[in-house]
This record gives C-alpha cells, structure tokens and sequence, in this order.
C-alpha cells in the first residue's frame, strides 16, 4: 500500500506558518458537499475512471494471444492524455520489470523526434497505435497518415495488421478508416477524458503488449478506490486534495513534484496534465471569472537538487512540494570502500546506493521544512503495477475532489480549443476561413 506522509503540510514548532489542523475540521461540511457531488456524478456516470477497475480485459487478452510473436516493439501515436500515460507506465516499469518488448511514444509533430524513432525501430516487427478518440487531433492524424502510408509502401500485403487504432466506439473519423481498412481497433470511452484515460484500452494495451501486468494494476487502483471511498482524514485523495486547496487560498501557486527515482520522472510528467489541465480554469461553474490553478512542475531528485533546490529553499514561499520515493529497488549496488584512509569518501563505503538516494531525499524534506516550505511524501513500497495503479487513482480522485473544491469543471479544456482552432485555421482546414482571416489581421498588426 502506497505511503502518504501530509505531516509537513501542517502546522508544527518547524512550520508554524502552515496550515493549521483546525482549518481541516473546519472544511469537513465543504468536503462532504464535494464528495456528495462526485456521488451524484458517479451515479449519472459522468466520472468513468471510477469504474475501470472492474474493466473486461478480454479484448486485449484476445488481440495479443493472437499476435504474432515476432511483433517485439509497439509505437503509440498520441499526444496528451493519449501519451503520457502509457510512457510513464512503461518508463516506470521497463527496468524494473526487464519487460520484453520496447514501447515508444511519438506525442510531438516534431519532425526530428519522428525520425529518431523511426532510426531507432525494425518497421517489419512493430506495430502502431493510433490513440486519438475524436480522430480529427492534427499532430495525431498527422503521425498517421505518414506512418500509414510508410506501412502500405512497405508491407502491402498485410500492412493493416501493423497499425491498431483506439478511438471512439461508434462514431468519428478513425471509426470509418477502421470499418474501410479492416484495422485492429480498441475504444476510448465516452465517460473517461483523455488525461484520466490510463487505465482503459489507451494505456492498458501498451502495457499489456509491453509485458506489465495490468491486471494487478486494475486490482491496485481497485484498492486505492476503496481506501478513498469515504470522506474524513483517511481518505488520502480528499486528504491531500484540501490541503493543496488550502494553499492555493494562500498564494501556493505552484506545485512541485519530485521523485526520487528516474523510473517516475515521467509519471509526474503524467500528474502535470491531469493537474494543470483540470484545475486551470478562468471560469467556475457560475461563469465567473477566477482564474484559478496550481501550477504543476516537475524535479528529479537528486539530479535537481542541484539545480532547483536553492530556489525552492530561498526563494519566493508560493510552492508546495511532494515527494516520491521507492522504498525497495529491483536493483541495486554497494558502495565499494576504495579509499577506506580518506575520510571524504569513506563514509560512503558498504552504503547501498538507494540508501544513498533515500537519505537525499530525507535530507531536502528536511531542508526545506527547516525553510518553513510545505511538503509531503508518497512512498512507493516497490516500484510495480499494483502501486502504480494506486497511485493513478489516488490522484484522479484527488484532481476530481480539489475541482470540487475549487467550484470548477475538472473535466473540460476550453482554454485548450483556442490553440486547436488557429492550428487548423493556419494550415488550411475547411471552415476555419474567419479565423484565418482574423490571424492574417493579427500578423499584420505585428509586420509579419
């Protein structure tokens, strides 16, 4: 079971400037609202993800009993919610776990990127999933249509076995393509949102064909539900979700999470957007404006204490800070005692190198609650699938609780399709002809 440690995030003799424990009691009646209201929305099945650990795995059981064997590397074609998932998971897991087969992710049209991928892969043993639930995503179908047509000029006997596509059920773009080409196809739900998406088809596919074990991550998210099923302190999602509520209210703006372990660096990469992108919001639920949102940045213990940590200690107090660690590593080496007469190496002889790591990561909680910095802790038991699905959920759950909070949608994006519109408008796409016109006005305005 995952370990969460809030204690510096309250009140106490190092931190008498932090929230006090009173201010938890006193928000109860407001945390049992929010809970009351992801009830309600559970029962009109708006919040999917709460359901996934009882998913049918049966269709991507079924997919791969029947692949072919020779099929070592798998390239996801996503960019957002239906990529980072499915990087962390497998970066998380890759080493730990010596998983057999190789995952890449392309979520940038960065031509470069592409290629270094492509230089990297065996195009007659890997596949392609196209993750994309609208299928009018332009740096997604971008990636498809290169690689698709990449694939027809090279195998164009069975080129519709090399490329899955995982989108809406019924209806959009992609579904067409697979009901003309015959395409393997796996589904994005209609209830679950992009960056809530893991633990269905688009990250669990990956994962299975990468060699995880997804069931035991269904089951950890499953526990992880459970544990977060009532409202009160022992709920580590409200827990935590109120506690960041309450800084935001103070002008903690920023959220840093740091792993100690480069197998989790990409899984706080995965928390930024689930973070920013559901509780950034101009408006609440009234339409008012209110521009709220912590923002979500990530670090990498020990690396960054080198390059962030004097920030975060002396710098302006508008953080707070978790920390991941792993108690117990796959793998690991003893510090061999070479210079046993000099006393500035020595100490460091028989060590452990993880007990090297943890004692860093120790040492900067201490460090920066000496500075009167709120932080907190998740401690991993073991870097596996079962605490891998824990953590996602608790932090699903979370986001879902502090929007609550907040009095915002955590679900929509609309900041997001602005940016979606100019793209399209910029590279020609029908319909988009007034706001094509609008950024030639604009570029003007500019000299362009």
């Amino acid at each position: 079971m995952l370990r969460y440690d809030h204690r510096n995030l309250l009140r106490s003799d190092l931190l008498p400037a932090a929230i006090p424990a009173s201010r938890l009691a006193d928000m109860q009646p407001a945390c049992r609202e929010a809970h009351e209201e992801i009830l309600a929305d559970r029962r009109a099945d708006i919040l999917g993800f709460y359901n996934l650990p009882e998913k049918d795995l049966g269709p991507i059981t079924d997919f791969l009993d029947k692949l072919d064997p020779a099929f070592d590397t798998l390239v996801v074609l996503g960019i957002g919610g239906s990529a980072l998932g499915n990087r962390a998971l497998y970066s998380a897991l890759k080493t730990e776990r010596n998983l057999p087969r190789k995952i890449f992710v392309y979520d940038n049209v960065d031509p470069v990127f592409l290629h270094e991928i492509l230089s990297q892969i065996n195009l007659d043993v890997t596949l392609f999933n196209v993750i994309t639930k609208s299928g009018t995503t332009a740096e997604t179908m971008a990636g498809y249509m290169i690689l698709a047509d990449l694939l027809k000029k090279r195998h164009p006997a069975d080129y519709t076995r090399r490329l899955i596509v995982t989108t809406d059920r019924e209806k959009g773009f992609l579904r067409q393509i697979i009901k003309r080409e015959g395409y393997p196809s796996f589904v994005v739900p209609d209830n679950v949102g992009g960056r809530f998406s893991v633990l269905t088809d688009v990250g669990l596919v990956s994962s299975a064909f990468a060699g995880m074990d997804v069931v035991a991550l269904l089951q950890g998210a499953a526990a992880m539900r459970e544990r977060c099923s009532e409202p009160g302190e022992s709920n580590p999602a409200y827990l935590n979700g109120l506690l960041h509520y309450l800084y935001m209210r103070e002008g903690k703006n920023i959220s840093v999470m740091m792993p100690y372990s480069n197998s989790l660096y990409d899984l706080a990469d995965w928390y930024r957007q689930l973070w920013a992108e559901s509780l950034g919001k101009r408006y609440d639920l009234k339409g008012r404006e209110v521009l709220v949102g912590q923002t979500p940045v990530k670090a990498l213990g020990t690396t960054d204490q080198h390059s962030q940590v004097q920030l975060y200690t002396e710098g302006p107090h508008d953080k707070v800070f978790t920390f991941l660690s792993v108690e117990n590593f796959a793998h690991d080496y003893t510090i061999p005692n070479l210079h046993p007469d000099r006393d500035e190496v020595a100490y460091l002889g028989g060590r452990q190198l993880s007990e090297l790591l943890n004692a860093e990561r120790l040492a900067t909680e201490i460090a920066l609650t000496r500075a009167r910095r709120p932080n907190c802790h998740i401690a991993f038991p073991a870097l596996d699938e079962l605490h891998l699905g824990e953590f996602i959920m608790l932090y699903e759950i979370q986001t879902v609780f502090t929007g609550k909070l907040l009095r915002v949608n955590p679900l929509d994006q609309p900041g997001v399709e602005a940016g979606k519109v100019a793209t399209y408008a910029l590279m020609g796409k029908p319909g988009y002809e007034k706001e094509r016109s609008e950024i030639k006005d604009y570029q003007a305005q500019r000299g362009e």
